[in-house]
């Protein structure tokens, strides 16, 4: 397994070894000891799966109280995915990481409790999984609005199919303020 470290302190790219032949290919997406010593120790609680089309952009979401470390891949298809730090104490508040994760290149992102987090899909669909370091507590949403002027992620499509929740989410400027 390759870890590269980013320019987000905790945030890592991960690419697992693949072992192929004309039969397919097998891969270890997970095993403890040996994501343990790549930094990731928190207990995983929570796997989750979403599909989604073209076009659709899901993001930028945390929890706020109990954040959730996520170590994510895309496991049909391909995405473009996102992690953006929020912590006004950040010495990279407002930087932001992006990869394309996709079943071709079997790569995982790692994401540390406390970041803002979102992908859109780039193929007609994309299966794509999250292993949580915490439960989903839908009271405890938060996030970051997908286009901040700020911020200025470079997202490879236009006009994104987006929730309305996603639509209404604060600004960088926003949770600055928020936190003073």
């Amino acid at each position: 397994m390759k870890v590269t470290e980013t320019k987000l302190p905790g945030v890592l790219i991960i690419e697992p070894k693949v072992f192929g032949d004309h039969r397919g290919f097998f891969k270890e997406t997970f095993q403890a000891d040996r994501y343990k010593e790549a930094g990731l120790t928190l207990p995983f609680v929570q796997d989750n799966h979403s599909r989604s089309q073209k076009g659709v952009l899901r993001g930028l979401h945390l929890q706020k109280i109990r954040p959730q470390g996520k170590l994510v891949s895309c496991s049909s298809g391909a995405v473009y995915d996102v992690a953006v730090d929020v912590d006004p104490n950040s010495d990279t508040f407002g930087e932001y990481v992006g990869v394309e994760l996709s079943a071709e290149n079997h790569l995982q992102l790692w994401i540390p409790p406390g970041y803002a987090h979102g992908f859109c899909v780039l193929t007609d669909t994309a299966d794509f999984q999250y292993k949580c370091t915490d439960l989903y507590f839908p009271e405890d949403e938060g996030g970051l609005i997908w286009n901040d002027p700020e911020v200025r992620i470079p997202w490879p499509i236009e006009s994104p199919q987006l929730s309305e929740k996603d639509l209404n989410l604060p600004t960088l400027s926003e949770i600055r303020k928020a936190a003073q």
